[in-house]
């Protein structure tokens, strides 16, 4: 008989790695529920709206649909409120919050970290007002009070990435399996392609955060090649008083139609952020795109063979400069890079949860702090 599967995951408000793991999660388990603070349909990725999605109250609160991080001192309650009866275990997508839900069935943590805002504040907060983060780390106590307390129910946690499992046994004490994420975006979806722009551009993917580090790279290629580069998501400000080049681009919204073709017609894509795994280079893999990856974090996992990526020593904008003009001017064998993301695809995923959602055993009993 198959295992009743109930999903968990964060928030679903954006379009970033985590939620295309979520979207994973329910094509192995298409039948699961899943379970969510806060969904904002219009602002992550619609195929969601083929499943059943269930939420808190949080949800109803157009403030906290547009940036869930404003719901913060609610978070922990609120998760602490969804009750799940009636399955054999519960798969938790969780960066903090989804492992602290309320059931009876075994909880299987896959997590793409523990909480960043509350072990790497300096880094994820480093964009935000000195008043924020002195408001936060108030807080901070209480919240990993509760969050310790939700991760000794969990019986079984999956890492990310070999960096995660790291941080999972200095943070919690305990020794996760590693099950690298699966890159969902497929190859053989439509392409759109992006009017007036040339292949051969460098690429880079992610949100406005300051842990993605978008300035650096951006005053790398600004300042340092005279490459185009596609920043996927928001420009950061210029340092400069003019501004960027007209040789940096911003999309803003892309459909994963216009993804396909920025992948398989750029140069090689970009990647500098101190990522727990980071998809972004693998999915360019699918395409053959080569990646320019800092050596650090979840891409000492995913980008170290040179045959697919050249690897940056630091964050300085001569580095990252350096490793840009090293993408352009090698000739890769993009069959090559093709062949190597297959270690990362939806089949061997699912294979790995699904051995072990099977062999997981009862859930630790205990209660979860509620603040």
């Amino acid at each position: 008989m198959s295992l009743r599967v109930a999903i968990v995951h964060d928030y679903l408000t954006q379009r970033g790695g985590a939620e295309r793991v979520a979207l994973a999660m329910l094509r192995c388990f298409p039948d699961a529920t899943l379970y969510t603070t806060v969904y904002n349909p219009e602002t992550t990725f619609p195929e969601f709206a083929e499943y059943d999605i269930r939420t808190t109250r949080l949800s109803d609160f157009p403030v906290f649909r547009a940036d869930p991080r404003r719901a913060l001192p609610f978070l922990a309650k609120a998760t602490s409120g969804i009750v799940i009866d009636d399955v054999d275990v519960v798969l938790a997508s969780t960066s903090g919050w989804a492992h602290g839900v309320m059931t009876s069935a075994p909880i299987v943590a896959y997590c793409h970290t523990p909480a960043r805002w509350l072990y790497e504040g300096s880094d994820y907060f480093k964009d935000k007002p000195s008043w924020f983060r002195r408001l936060f780390e108030l807080a901070s106590p209480m919240l990993r009070r509760w969050d310790k307390a939700a991760a000794a129910r969990v019986s079984t946690y999956v890492a990310n990435s070999s960096l995660v499992a790291r941080r999972i046994e200095r943070v919690y004490g305990i020794t996760p399996q590693v099950v690298f994420p699966p890159t969902t975006l497929t190859t053989d979806g439509p392409m759109e392609p992006i009017v007036g722009l040339e292949p051969g551009f460098l690429l880079t993917v992610g949100r406005k955060r300051g842990y993605k580090n978008l300035d650096r790279i951006c005053e790398a290629v600004d300042q340092h090649t005279d490459r185009r580069l596609v920043v996927v998501g928001e420009l950061p400000d210029s340092p400069s008083a003019a501004g960027w080049s007209d040789r940096l681009q911003e999309i803003n919204g892309a459909s994963d139609a216009q993804l396909r073709w920025l992948y398989a017609h750029c140069a090689g894509v970009v990647a500098m952020s101190h990522e727990d795994f980071g998809l972004t280079p693998v999915e360019g893999f699918n395409f053959g795109a080569p990646a320019v990856a800092l050596a650090a974090g979840g891409f000492l996992d995913s980008c170290t063979d040179d045959a697919v990526a050249v690897l940056v020593p630091d964050l300085s904008t001569e580095a990252i400069a350096a490793g840009v003009e090293d993408v352009c001017a090698r000739v890769w064998d993009r069959e090559v890079i093709k062949l190597h993301s297959k270690g990362f695809g939806l089949a061997s995923f699912a294979a790995q949860i699904d051995e072990i959602l099977g062999g997981t055993k009862a859930a630790p009993s205990g209660g979860v702090l509620v603040v």
